[in-house]
């Protein structure tokens, strides 16, 4: 059973894919979800960085399926790696929800691993999810 679960989203099909699995888990605990969205290095500009509707959108979701939340988009310029493993040592999460999606061994070395270094540093158990085909 988890109390408190940290979720990375970002608008895109495994965003999508890891918030419902971790409101679905929210919902069925009882536990406070923390939704946590960034984009590269903090840029407000990235497509990664969800736009006001998207965040209105999610607090609406969370709220009809009555899931204690918040809903966190740091812009301190740190990896999108480094928010959510911060926000899970913060409010000392039980759950880390991530998306994942297929990349190449050679797209993994030049680009690096948000999900390698979270599944690596997390201070919890972490649930990487797909997104459907």
């Amino acid at each position: 059973m988890f109390a408190r679960i940290v979720v990375g989203y970002i608008p895109t099909a495994e965003g999508v894919a890891a918030l419902d699995a971790a409101v679905e888990l929210a919902r069925q605990d009882g536990a406070h979800l923390t939704v946590v969205n960034t984009g590269r290095d903090g840029n407000y500009a990235d497509p990664t960085f969800a736009s006001a509707e998207d965040i209105d959108t999610i607090d609406l979701q969370l709220a009809n399926a009555d899931v204690a939340h918040d809903v966190r988009q740091p812009t301190s310029g740190r990896a999108a790696a480094d928010e959510i493993l911060a926000a899970a040592t913060e409010v000392e999460a039980d759950l880390v929800v991530i998306g994942v999606r297929r990349r190449s061994p050679v797209g993994k070395l030049v680009t690096g691993s948000t999900a390698q270094q979270i599944l690596l540093d997390a201070p919890c158990a972490v649930l990487a999810v797909k997104a459907r085909p």
